[in-house]
């Protein structure tokens, strides 16, 4: 897991060949005026923009999720978010089988530790980070990315 904010993107483009492309996009977007909803940029990169309603921890906690064939760059465009988070291996609860199709499998495990992000902060979540995200009080509005491994 990494926790930074937009003006350090530059430091991880060179973990994933798709990273500078999200980031790009980012930065070169109208991200306020960007409408709810799921675009496939191509090549394995697909972004997912929300705005709603922060859930409650419990809400979250039962989708405490990970992937195994995508990284999640979540990016908090406005507002605050908590995130639940564990590392895969210390999670011993799983929650259901893995669905291909949607690339998730949960767990029901509590979380090891919870972060904050707010405007113009990130998180890239590996497929060896189990999150629990939108955990708020407030509208958060979000961009997540797919990124294909």
């Amino acid at each position: 897991m990494i926790i930074d904010s937009l003006k350090n993107a530059t430091l991880y483009t060179n973990l994933h060949p798709l990273f500078a492309r999200a980031f790009d996009y980012l930065k070169n977007e109208d991200l306020n005026a960007l409408e709810d909803g799921t675009t496939d940029l191509g090549g394995g990169l697909k972004v997912i923009v929300s705005s709603k309603k922060g859930k409650t921890p419990e809400e979250s906690l039962s989708k405490f999720e990970c992937h195994d064939q995508n990284i999640d760059i979540q990016f908090c465009v406005k507002g605050v978010e908590n995130i639940g988070w564990k590392p895969r291996e210390k999670c011993t609860l799983p929650n259901g089988d893995y669905n291909p199709e949607k690339d998730v499998r949960f767990y029901k495990d509590s979380p090891d530790m919870y972060f904050q992000l707010t405007d113009n902060q990130f998180v890239i979540f590996y497929p060896n980070d189990v999150h629990a995200p939108m955990i708020g009080n407030d509208i958060i509005k979000k961009i997540v990315f797919k990124v294909k491994i």
